[in-house]
């Protein structure tokens, strides 16, 4: 699932920002050998992702927590649901109970907004996938989370495939040039991607065979003819502007992806609250 040092190094950042110095109110509140237990209780309906990032917090902090879960990562929960039992050393619980809840929720809230995008298209053959619009430093944790939701990845940084966009083909000089220049200089096994925004762009792109085409805020009826002038030649995605109300007419235009990147860059925090007994 990930590299534990690369998920530490995010939780240790996050735990340095919210104690930089100590915590001046537990510290001089609660005794150092202090026992205590909590849960960790939802205070909305969605799915529930980065548990076990989420118990790592608080092992940082004390490594003889017990992070008992009563729900499994991914499963849809309520409103008043006890998601975890937490029992360690106080103040190990209070100070890492923030960065624990700001992961949780972002992550649920991630999951549960991607259920909800490939739910309504789970009928037909498209699947939904995240993009390159998330919180800086914490990508990992949130391209995660859309597979917790059901759905899928594009790529994860700029080293990982070729996307030809609209500002490479200008300074390129064309679409086939473009595709020409980077084909010479990447190893066979690397997809090339080109984004268009015409279905002249689509037959650059397919004349210049590229593996997977983009139809980039097209309208339903120019994407339905770009599907078919296509036609199997390239894998096709879709994007730009994606919602609930517009993925399904999009999914049947037959495309095969559609990226949507408000699963990471648009969601409202996923409401949890940790309670101490």
């Amino acid at each position: 699932m990930f590299v534990i040092s690369d998920i530490d190094s995010i939780i240790v950042n996050a735990i340095k920002e919210d104690i930089p110095a100590g915590d001046i109110t537990t510290d001089n509140i609660i005794s150092e050998d202090a026992k205590s237990n909590a849960k960790m209780i939802a205070k909305a309906s969605g799915v529930i992702a980065g548990l076990d990032i989420a118990k790592r917090v608080f092992e940082l902090l004390d490594e003889g927590v017990l992070f008992e879960k009563s729900v499994s990562e991914g499963q849809w929960v309520n409103s008043g649901d006890v998601i975890v039992k937490i029992s360690g050393n106080t103040r190990a619980l209070l100070k890492g109970e923030r960065t624990a809840l700001n992961i949780l929720q972002r992550l649920s809230a991630v999951a549960t907004k991607t259920r909800g995008y490939a739910d309504k298209i789970k009928h037909l053959k498209a699947k939904v996938v995240d993009t390159r619009k998330t919180t800086p430093g914490i990508r990992i944790l949130e391209k995660y989370a859309v597979r917790v939701g059901g759905g899928s990845n594009h790529r994860f940084c700029l080293s990982d495939g070729v996307l030809i966009k609209d500002n490479h083909i200008k300074a390129a000089g064309g679409i086939e040039k473009a595709i020409d220049l980077v084909r010479n200089k990447i190893p066979h096994t690397i997809k090339i991607e080109v984004e268009t925004e015409t279905v002249d762009q689509v037959v650059e792109a397919i004349n210049g065979k590229a593996d997977i085409i983009m139809l980039d805020n097209m309208g339903l009826d120019i994407m339905k003819e770009a599907v078919k002038i296509i036609d199997g030649k390239a894998i096709v995605e879709a994007s730009g502007n994606v919602d609930l109300s517009s993925i399904v007419g999009i999914a049947e235009t037959g495309v095969d992806i559609i990226s949507v990147g408000g699963l990471t860059h648009s969601v409202n925090a996923f409401d949890i609250s940790m309670k101490i007994d």
